[in-house]
């Protein structure tokens, strides 16, 4: 997704991947994007809807020893080994209170990494949002939990911020390598 302050086109977008909507009677630069949102610790967090392959419930995951600790373990969907990882530990988050009902709405958003299938352990999946771009702002410098690096823009709303991440930045191509090898 190539927002208004970022200088570069993400490989999604230069891939054609990703298509923004054009709103009816919008102006040409008023480009608008789909995220799907979601409750990691306190915060709302949303990607874009072209890199969520699927959402599935909580499952059996079996852990890796000597994975590194914020890989929860793998698991089998559908005879395709996933790994899964925990963003609560990679950035020191905690684990949202979420009432039973919620339960239901918490599980593994399963994210396509240039072409290497991720789980990302979820406290609770919100909904699909459509942001336009002009309300997209770049991210401070410091935010709770995740640093700026990994976010692609943030969105104020009425209860708080809707935090974008950038899923090419969120793991270096060493550790991709070896959550690569954790399938095998």
């Amino acid at each position: 997704m190539k927002l208004p302050f970022d200088s570069k086109v993400s490989k999604a977008a230069s891939r054609g991947f990703l298509r923004p909507e054009k709103g009816d009677g919008m102006a040409e630069k008023d480009t608008q994007y789909q995220l799907v949102t979601f409750q990691l610790g306190e915060e709302l967090y949303g990607i874009d809807i072209m890199d969520v392959k699927e959402i599935v419930r909580v499952q059996e995951i079996r852990p890796i020893p000597n994975a590194p600790s914020y890989v929860e373990g793998i698991f089998n969907l559908r005879r395709e080994i996933i790994p899964i990882i925990n963003l609560h530990r990679r950035f020191h988050l905690k684990k949202a209170v979420i009432s039973e009902e919620d339960e239901l709405l918490s599980g593994f958003i399963i994210i396509d990494l240039d072409g290497m299938k991720l789980g990302v352990i979820i406290d609770k999946v919100a909904r699909v949002v459509t942001v336009e771009s002009s309300k997209i702002q770049p991210p401070p410098q410091i935010l709770t939990g995740i640093g700026a690096e990994y976010i692609q823009g943030v969105v104020r709303q009425e209860q708080g911020y809707l935090i974008i991440l950038d899923i090419a930045k969120l793991f270096n191509p060493k550790e991709l390598q070896k959550i690569s090898e954790l399938k095998r």
